[in-house]
């Protein structure tokens, strides 16, 4: 196979042999097989096919009984490609000069004449042609794409045996699914031998979607480069020439400005650029040979695909694909309301709880009281479907809604992203149950700090309008004490009875009708110096529900 232009003699020619000088020279000049119609030996070609329009390549083949390979790769589009062979002419040329003459002309000699068909495809599979012992002659490969503009793949090469730049599959090509959950599934495959065996650089590519498998690397990299805009492209011998790739979505090593030929057109619209496709997602592991996909969606079908990437050549080969629907999320239990009673609800972090509540007599209003006792959380509610509450909550919050008969009412709620949620929650068709207590817009607690003695410290809170009673209570702690432990002791759902006898201070009732003024003070006395104590201040409502301020850190004076 002489894939370089080599002319032909008149002169008995040895078995082909690779000028792996020039050879190696030509492939890293890429440009040079850019528009060429020649196919070189041993390297893999990209190229781009217009619908209905057919292409041809060309190679020459010296001596009888060559080995040869042929593969083409589909990228985004089925193909149908045909490979034939025709003789050598007898005569190098027609003068006898003894002159070998170009290929073009050699072409012009042959091919009006029908070749030899030696094989053909039809389809969107990656296709090969292996011979272990092909005849002399010049050989065409036609492709034609009769569905859309497409990309495409070939390479040829006369020593099979030696070259394999595409990985191997092991015995058994299938990816194996060993666990599935309901956002990840583990995948495992065995090893490609051209790793484990030949020790070549081999990675593995792994690639999800939610269509369909992939028969070729090449088709996933067509498809996330895709852009609507990347099928307008511009008839041949009008506007189209051939380094003007970018437009294409082909990689170019030469910007074309040299050239003076990429140019900015209204032909084109816009310039175009690579646009992932989120349903659509690629990852390399290395040499792994087990991995776990997350983030997925619970109850939906994934389909995966194995890539082995050698990485000195860049090619691969595709493992058979799987597919598999993760598990269903766990049916939640729906927590029953009833009217006029306090339910606790318990939120794991991000997690999501839903509740009902079905009055039983008909009703104008109804009335949901809710005491978030850490991070704020959200709250939906439905009324028979209808949408008619979505707000954030934090500390005590009361909402009437209008009421309906026979209406059945849905809450959804949903946990902080910082960390668990603990909550009460009160339903009622009776307007005047108050269970928790009213609080004031802050609920900190101010310490005076020009007050502080060695023994004693000055604090002050808000109240409202309404008669409550306050109690507040004393801890002390270490002078280590930190706000992240003072993060966890602030669930405001927990009350006084949770707290020891020696750390009550005192309680008092206290409210004020000028809201303006409903603020209280207390010195707490008997403490000592150079301590740190932690101050907490409960309101008890009348149905005997507390609610916690903010809690306080508070230090005396180490010298007085």
């Amino acid at each position: 196979l002489l894939l370089l232009l080599l002319p032909l003699s008149s002169k008995p020619q040895k078995l082909p042999t690779r000028d792996e000088e020039l050879f190696q020279m030509q492939i890293r000049d890429k440009a040079f097989f850019h528009d060429s119609s020649v196919i070189p030996d041993g390297a893999e070609i990209s190229s781009f096919l217009f619908r209905d329009t057919p292409k041809r390549y060309f190679f020459v083949v010296e001596e009888d009984n060559t080995p040869l390979a042929v593969t083409v790769t589909p990228c985004d589009a089925p193909l149908e490609w045909k490979l034939t062979v025709q003789e050598l002419p007898e005569e190098a040329s027609g003068e006898g000069s003894g002159e070998p003459e170009p290929l073009e002309q050699q072409k012009q000699q042959i091919t009006n004449e029908e070749g030899t068909e030696l094989f053909s495809y039809k389809g969107n599979d990656v296709e090969y042609f292996v011979s272990s012992s092909s005849p002399s002659g010049l050989y065409q490969l036609d492709l034609l794409s009769t569905e859309k503009d497409t990309h495409f793949k070939v390479y040829a090469t006369t020593t099979p045996e030696s070259d394999q730049p595409y990985p191997e599959l092991p015995y058994d090509p299938r990816i194996d699914v060993t666990s599935l959950g309901r956002t990840t599934v583990t995948l495992a495959w065995k090893p490609s031998p051209t790793a484990s065996l030949l020790k070549q650089p081999i990675q593995y590519c792994i690639v999800i979607n939610k269509e369909h498998n992939f028969k070729s690397l090449c088709a996933v990299e067509a498809k996330l480069s895709s852009d609507d805009a990347f099928m307008m492209a511009p008839k041949p011998g009008l506007d189209f020439s051939p380094f003007d790739f970018a437009h294409f979505g082909f990689p170019s090593d030469n910007s074309g400005k040299e050239r003076g030929l990429l140019k900015s057109s209204s032909k084109f619209g816009r310039q175009t650029f690579s646009k992932p496709r989120v349903d659509l997602h690629k990852a390399c592991v290395g040499n792994k040979n087990i991995f776990t996909v997350s983030d997925l969606k619970p109850d939906t079908q994934y389909y995966f695909d194995m890539f082995a990437v050698n990485t000195n050549s860049n090619m691969s080969t595709a493992y058979v694909g799987t597919f598999a629907r993760t598990k269903e999320e766990a049916k939640q239990k729906t927590i029953e309301l009833k009217d006029g009673k306090v339910t606790d609800v318990f939120i794991k972090r991000k997690g999501t709880k839903f509740l009902r509540f079905a009055p039983v007599s008909s009703h104008q209003k109804v009335t949901f009281s809710i005491h978030s006792c850490l991070d704020a959380l959200q709250i939906q509610v439905r009324r028979d479907g209808k949408l008619l509450l979505s707000q954030n909550v934090e500390g005590v919050r009361q909402f009437q809604l209008r009421g309906k008969a026979k209406a059945k009412y849905v809450i959804r709620l949903k946990g902080s992203k910082k960390g668990a949620s603990v909550l009460k929650i009160l339903a009622t068709t009776r307007p005047n149950k108050q269970l928790f207590p009213s609080l004031p817009e802050d609920t900190r607690i101010k310490a005076f700090d020009k007050l502080r003695t060695c023994s004693s410290v000055t604090v002050a809170w808000l109240g409202t309008q309404e008669r409550n009673k306050f109690c507040i209570y004393k801890r002390e702690v270490d002078d280590n004490y930190n706000e992240e432990q003072k993060r966890r002791e602030q669930n405001q759902c927990l009350g006084p009875d949770t707290r020891k006898k020696s750390e009550k201070v005192l309680c008092k009732y206290f409210h004020s009708q000028n809201i303006q003024k409903a603020v209280t003070t207390e010195t707490i006395r008997g403490l000592q110096p150079g301590k740190s104590y932690l101050l907490d201040v409960y309101v008890i409502g009348h149905g005997g529900h507390s609610v916690k301020y903010q809690s306080k850190l508070v230090k005396t004076r180490k010298f007085c």
